[in-house]
């Protein structure tokens, strides 16, 4: 498995939680240093471990917010 960098740069909000304590978390992230992006995903509590999730560049959030 390849290794990957990642840093939270703005916790956004929390969608909702599970029984186990993850939650689906809204928040913009740096991958491998990049450009922070809209990132949605589950997050364990202490954020070590995360779930499959999405990223959203500027745009394509706008245009997600359009379309909701």
């Amino acid at each position: 498995m390849a290794d990957f960098k990642y840093e939270i740069v703005e916790e956004i909000g929390v969608l909702s939680e599970n029984a186990r304590g993850w939650t689906k978390e809204l928040n913009k992230v740096s991958w491998n240093g990049g450009a922070p992006k809209y990132d949605l995903r589950d997050w364990a509590p202490d954020h070590e471990k995360m779930g499959k999730g999405i990223t959203l560049t500027e745009e394509e959030a706008k245009k997600l917010k359009e379309l909701l």
